[in-house]
């Protein structure tokens, strides 16, 4: 059996496709989801999706958001979606090292929250260029 996967962000459909199996960076951690998997819905956080398809896992960066899992089908309603393709790894690199200095600038509680999800979001996108080197 397969699992049908939906990427839904709020301007696109990131991703339409059949897997084999999911890991999803829920609210509570690292949640795998393989075809036969029981209704469910969670809270995703910031972080790297990884989908296998044809024995080959696909790293792609989730940027919080929802998940349903109901009769073989996932569907993913996120804020945003990064492919790995569209992750530059140096820029993304630069990207935390910014995000990590205006983050040890901020001052109002304001600027400590939208620089923390920043820091997040930078993270994740060097994570899934990472995890793509590694397979």
């Amino acid at each position: 059996m397969v699992l049908n996967i939906q990427v839904i962000a709020p301007d696109r459909t990131v991703w339409n496709t059949n897997a084999e199996e999911v890991i999803l960076p829920s609210s509570t951690g690292q949640l795998g989801i393989l075809s036969g998997h029981a209704p469910l819905l969670t809270a995703l956080d910031i972080g790297v999706m990884r989908v296998k398809i044809n024995k080959e896992w696909t790293p792609i960066v989730l940027m919080g958001g929802f998940a349903e899992v109901e009769n073989n089908k996932l569907t993913i309603l996120v804020n945003g979606a990064e492919e790995i393709s569209e992750i530059d790894e140096e820029k993304a690199q630069e990207n935390l090292d910014n995000a990590i200095k205006n983050l040890d600038d901020a001052t109002s509680i304001k600027d400590k929250i939208e620089a923390t999800q920043n820091v997040r979001k930078a993270r994740a996108r060097l994570q899934a260029v990472n995890t793509l080197t590694l397979n």
